[in-house]
């Protein structure tokens, strides 16, 4: 009989409430290994580089009231951080995180790429990249991790930290187990998520840049929001910009071939911001097909479901927390981690 791994907690998905979480339950002495699909930690928090200058294409800047994520971020190095970016918005469409300018709001952009902030959390967890979960189980006292190369794993505790349609899935099997994560799969299934389409595109740097950082196009049908990317690094090579689609239109185009919403994000953008900005030098699309908490989906907090022989499951996300976004990704992993120590 094949041996498995076991840990004390394995936490799926390592975006940030993935990291809070796990952050959290290792320092509190836990054995927790982290697990991911994509390349790199983060989730939205999530920079590219387009020849070498780094390129924010999923969350643009940072914004909370949360004394413990404020906390979090400057922990990192000074000389990182510029903070009530952005400082020039234009436009009066609707923003994504209609939140991050209220009052009590503070906001951040990091010169080197907001992807440092999820690198800062993830500095001495044991991470996996590159590893796909397939399904859940629960066997022998413990839940059964299965991966798509191998070398399942086992622990008394899992954390799912990803978007409630990604948890659905997992949970299929591990559902038959209780009443109570059965009714907890049918909630999830009723909560949506946003896509986005994204270009992140480079060009010669214009003499007259944009005079904002970011622009929410008012009558547009197709773009929901335009960064400025370049007006966050020091001495940018290259002017920069991203441009994200609303969610409606991403939605309608998420399965169209990627020239095709690319050309059109280019044009559209090239309507507001002049007719340079459908001519760039290099430019990269993206997918995000779970972009953001479908407002008003959001619930009040994590779940955490009793198995037998004292195993649990935990839910965290943007989802598990009022307002969506970072911080409640973020705020959503702390508190599970809380729970989960006995501490909430």
């Amino acid at each position: 009989m094949q041996t498995l791994a076991t840990h004390d907690t394995i936490v799926i998905g390592a975006g940030i409430a993935g990291l809070a979480c796990a952050h959290s339950l290792a320092g509190a002495g836990a054995d927790v290994v982290l697990l991911d699909r994509a390349r790199g930690v983060g989730g939205r928090c999530a920079t590219w580089r387009l020849r070498d200058q780094p390129i924010d294409h999923g969350v643009a800047f940072l914004h909370c009231a949360s004394a413990e994520m404020w906390a979090s971020i400057y922990a990192m190095p000074e000389g990182e951080r510029i903070d009530g970016w952005p400082k020039s918005v234009s436009g009066r469409g609707s923003p994504c995180q209609p939140r991050a300018f209220f009052p009590d709001a503070h906001r951040m952009a990091l010169q080197v790429g907001l992807t440092a902030w999820p690198k800062h959390l993830a500095a001495g967890l044991s991470v996996r990249l590159q590893t796909t979960v397939t399904r859940l189980s629960f066997a022998g006292g413990a839940v059964h991790v299965h991966l798509r190369d191998g070398g399942d794993l086992r622990a008394t505790t899992v954390v799912l930290a990803m978007a409630g349609p990604q948890m659905d899935p997992l949970l299929t099997d591990l559902a038959e187990v209780t009443d109570e994560l059965r009714a907890t799969q049918r909630l999830l299934r009723l909560l949506t998520s946003l896509p986005s389409l994204t270009v992140m595109a480079i060009y010669d740097r214009p003499k007259t840049p944009p005079s904002w950082d970011v622009f929410y196009p008012e009558d547009s049908t197709v773009l929901q929001t335009v960064v400025q990317d370049s007006a966050k690094r020091r001495e940018p090579r290259f002017g920069a910009l991203v441009m994200q689609g609303r969610p409606r239109w991403s939605r309608q185009n998420l399965d169209a071939p990627a020239e095709q919403w690319t050309r059109a994000l280019l044009e559209e953008t090239a309507r507001y911001a002049g007719a340079w900005a459908k001519r760039p030098l290099e430019f990269k699309a993206q997918r995000w097909q779970h972009a953001r908490v479908d407002a008003g989906n959001e619930l009040s907090g994590p779940i955490l479901v009793s198995l037998p022989r004292d195993c649990r499951i935990g839910m965290a996300g943007e989802l598990f927390s009022p307002g969506g976004g970072v911080e409640a990704a973020f705020v959503s992993g702390r508190r599970l981690a809380e729970r989960l120590l006995g501490k909430g």
